[in-house]
């Protein structure tokens, strides 16, 4: 059987303002051709189809023009949630649309309950994990402690005993919308982390024989038969070196697989280029980027006078302007967005801690602070479910 996973379309989502709906709508066209052109048997969406909980109405009208496409193809589409759509809106109407061939899977309460397809070769079951957010369903999946290894593992404990159940030789795919251990996250993927962990072990989905994983934007192997899709389309400017594809699954009658990646259509490469503003506009190494969208990191002492203005005279795409003038560490003159850059919102309450004490929390305070950044997370993801 062949599959063409993909994830993370985040339909209606813009890139530094500039509107992604024509890429977007080009790169359904393109789904659609691979689907015909490599004689697809099934497409599995590992979650992250809209960008927000409330997609804009330009979003769901192309959502409804990809079911479309897709349903009369007559090639079946599994698909799940994950932590940027609203799982209940997702799923509305999937029975009714699964009748052509469109299995929404948005319910953890039933990721044991496989779409079941089959080949020459005999059945395949897919199962759909939609984003499991730990506080939300530990009641649903009987654990003590919200942890996204705990729910994660309850549910495929849940899948692996409905497998059992099936008859010998029946294959199995896991769609799943997590960050797993080994995986390479960008500037671009909404934080998911609970209890200070954000990631899984890979071991997790062992018993299954393809993981099609959705949440990161990169295109990634964590292992053979654990694999991220990564988005269609960059997000942020730290997707900048990801070559932007989908895989083309094969899976054999005895449950071996080869993988291949089909590029996506790229609207426009793009460039971060760095140095002194008189450098950047002298430089002919750069002449490559001119059509590229760029984000310029100016190193200048001093600030110069209309840096963007001067920018887009050679780079017209330029959408991003960042200022890290070449300083000691010392200085103190570093700027506060320089000191906080790649550090969470717990280490950052912690260093607010020791600023104002002249001492950092003990450990039962970093369990407090822990505690309050999920119970503000989880209460987020209340609150986006209920609208």
């Amino acid at each position: 059987m062949r599959l063409l996973h993909t994830s993370d379309w985040h339909l209606g989502r813009a890139f530094h303002r500039v509107g992604m709906l024509g890429a977007q709508a080009g790169f359904i066209g393109h789904l659609v051709d691979t689907v015909r052109e490599h004689r697809v048997d099934a497409v599995v969406v590992s979650g992250d189809v809209y960008d927000r909980a409330v997609p804009p109405l330009a979003a769901v009208e192309l959502f409804d023009d990809a079911l479309h496409r897709l349903a009369a193809l007559g090639v079946p589409t599994v698909m799940i949630s994950g932590n940027h759509d609203s799982a209940r809106r997702l799923g509305v109407g999937a029975g009714l649309i699964g009748r052509a061939g469109i299995h929404l899977r948005t319910e953890p309460s039933a990721c044991a309950t496989p779409v079941v397809l089959s080949d020459a070769h005999g059945d395949v079951a897919f199962y759909g994990l939609p984003y499991l957010e730990p506080a939300l369903v530990k009641d649903e999946f009987g654990v003590r402690k919200a942890g996204h290894e705990a729910v994660l593992a309850a549910a495929m404990d849940r899948v692996r005993a409905d497998l059992a159940t099936r008859p010998p030789g029946t294959r199995s795919v896991v769609l799943a919308h997590a960050f797993v251990t080994g995986g390479e996250a960008s500037d671009s993927e909404r934080d998911i982390t609970v209890g200070g962990v954000a990631a899984v072990p890979a071991g997790v989905f062992d018993g299954v024989d393809y993981a099609a994983l959705g949440h990161l934007h990169g295109c990634q192997t964590i292992t053979d038969r654990v694999r991220y899709s990564g988005s269609p389309l960059p997000y942020s400017f730290s997707e900048a070196g990801h070559r932007k594809t989908m895989w083309l699954v094969d899976l054999g009658a005895d449950g071996s697989m080869d993988a291949e990646r089909v590029d996506c259509p790229v609207p426009r490469p793009l460039a971060r280029i760095r140095g002194r503003l008189e450098d950047l506009l002298a430089d002919p190494a750069l002449a490559r980027h001119q059509e590229a969208w760029v984000e310029a990191t100016l190193t200048d002492p001093v600030r110069p006078a209309e840096p963007m203005a001067r920018l887009t005279e050679r780079f017209p795409h330029t959408l991003s302007l960042v200022f890290e003038p070449e300083r000691s560490p010392e200085d103190p003159d570093v700027s506060y967005a320089r000191r906080l850059a790649g550090r969470s919102d717990q280490q950052i309450a912690e260093d607010f801690v020791a600023h104002v004490r002249g001492a950092g929390p003990d450990e039962h305070e970093r369990t407090v602070l822990r505690e309050a950044f999920d119970a503000v997370r989880a209460d987020d993801a209340v609150r986006e479910v209920a609208r």
